[in-house]
């Protein structure tokens, strides 16, 4: 069985490279992301086309993981997302829940404040 913890966490990592075709990877073909303040967005090539339109003006971002707890399937990630934008940098808390399937993502759930984010970039 894969350890979906430590999947998760390399997943949070790879951010840093800010690559889109690599971070829909990790997704199951029919994965889907609920962005909670949007509508989710189902199968792995919209999961990239949405990555890739959100972070077009990112310029580096770190994720600081402040807790992980898994059981079975589901990992739940407590982090500060840290990014740095064309607009200006943001500090945002997040708490992502993650559906394994086969060691990839089946469904990612991130929340968050929407109004910390506009703000940070407004």
């Amino acid at each position: 069985m894969a350890d979906n913890a430590g999947i998760v966490r390399e997943f949070i990592a790879a951010w840093t490279r800010l690559d889109p075709a690599e971070l829909a990877g990790y997704f199951t073909e029919d994965g889907c992301y609920y962005n909670m303040p949007t509508q989710p967005v189902r199968g792995r090539s919209n999961v990239e086309q949405f990555i890739r339109g959100f972070s077009a003006t990112w310029t580096a971002t770190e994720w600081e993981v402040l807790n992980v707890a898994a059981g079975g399937s589901v990992v739940f990630a407590e982090r500060v997302d840290r990014t740095k934008t064309a607009k200006g940098d943001v500090d945002l808390p997040c708490v992502g829940v993650f559906v394994m399937e086969g060691g990839k993502i089946k469904e990612w759930r991130d929340y968050f404040d929407l109004g910390t984010y506009v703000k940070a970039l407004s």
